[in-house]
């Protein structure tokens, strides 16, 4: 069973540069008590909203995140973050770390088009993997950002913003990557050609789940695991994980389709997936019982070990290439929220505003 809930953003923080409204382009969502955080995939900034006796969400306060980390291209390039997650008193991001290749236009000559369609840009800001200071403000009842503050339960213990190394052509992770079996063919790939791409990250303690759309293996998806320390200077390094490998590798076969998103509630992961290239297809919300445990060793999770709970509505015909489910927050202990990157004219029921689902996932 699925319900609208609306979503209220600010007019005066929702236009990107470009003129680009953040409800056109919502790429994750995470619940903390009464806040939503979304974020759209051509901005620095991630967005709070708060939930409503009427059961929508507003009140939006727009986050930067130049105020918290070094981005390495500064505000001269978006993040493209795809997915966020909260554990130990920081909310976690992480961009896409994917290559784009640009679009051809219609309106150009065949050879311009063809031009276009061979060229591959790389945004720096993408390479980004980062943790900000998020705590509860109990006398508003809000989530907040800091770049530095301390701990509510340790006296003395300060929480600092930090991220993972990286510059403007890549980051730690990616670099660890090129000498991966699976994953350094696609590295080079834009990440619509089926190229590396990251979409999804969820947390379990020192635990960090990256969901990648791309690349989809003879039908199966990857999911890496990592963990972080911090050395002296508050700069993030990956933990060696396993004998090889600062990072797991857990595959999961669905059937072609790549990873959106990744929820963990109790000990299972709930996943948004889909298409892996820019097409339309199925997209489908799955639960895989037990994860928790699963991944505590390097998995193969075969089709029959997942829960394929539901399909969820995307843009066919005229609307194609519209409504595509990008974000899965828990709503609730028998719900999710989904929200959509380029939404159909019908989710855009006021100014500054747009509908998200609200999926029953338990009944």
């Amino acid at each position: 069973m699925t319900k609208k809930i609306k979503l209220r953003f600010d007019a005066g923080q929702s236009l990107n540069p470009e003129g680009k409204h953040v409800r056109d382009g919502l790429s994750t969502g995470l619940r903390t008590g009464d806040n939503l955080w979304l974020s759209c995939d051509e901005r620095t900034t991630i967005e709070r909203l708060t939930y409503h006796s009427d059961g929508s969400f507003g009140d939006h306060q727009s986050f930067d995140l130049r105020d918290y980390l070094e981005l390495p291209d500064g505000d001269n390039s978006e993040v493209d973050i795809e997915g966020m997650g909260t554990t130990d008193n920081y909310i976690w991001i992480i961009g896409s770390h994917s290559l784009k290749r640009k679009k051809p236009r219609s309106h150009d000559s065949v050879e311009k088009q063809m031009k276009r369609l061979s060229k591959v840009q790389n945004d720096p800001n993408r390479y980004l993997l980062a943790r900000i200071p998020f705590l509860l403000n109990e006398e508003t009842g809000q989530y907040e950002l800091h770049k530095q503050c301390e701990h509510p339960e340790w006296p003395g213990y300060m929480l600092r913003a930090a991220q993972l190394h990286g510059d403007k052509t890549s980051s730690l992770l990616t670099d660890v990557l090129q000498q991966d079996e699976h994953i350094s063919p696609f590295l080079s790939i834009p990440g619509k050609d089926n190229g590396f791409d990251v979409e999804g990250l969820t947390t379990s303690g020192e635990r960090i789940f990256i969901g990648l759309r791309g690349p989809v293996l003879r039908g199966w998806a990857i999911i890496l695991e990592v963990e972080t320390e911090e050395d002296d200077k508050g700069q993030l390094h990956l933990k060696q994980l396993t004998e090889k490998r600062p990072y797991k590798k857990h595959f999961l076969h669905l059937k072609g389709k790549g990873i959106r998103e990744l929820r963990i509630f109790g000990e299972d992961m709930y996943i948004l997936a889909g298409p892996t290239m820019d097409q339309d297809g199925v997209i489908a919300i799955y639960r895989w019982p037990n994860a928790l445990v699963q991944t505590e060793q390097e998995c193969m999770v075969h089709t029959k070990e997942l829960e394929r709970l539901c399909e969820v509505p995307h843009g066919s015909g005229a609307d194609s290439g519209k409504d595509k489910a990008e974000g899965l927050a828990i709503f609730d202990e028998k719900h999710a929220l989904v929200v959509f990157d380029s939404p159909v004219d019908a989710r855009k029921a006021e100014n500054n505003a747009v509908l998200a689902d609200l999926i029953q996932l338990v009944k």
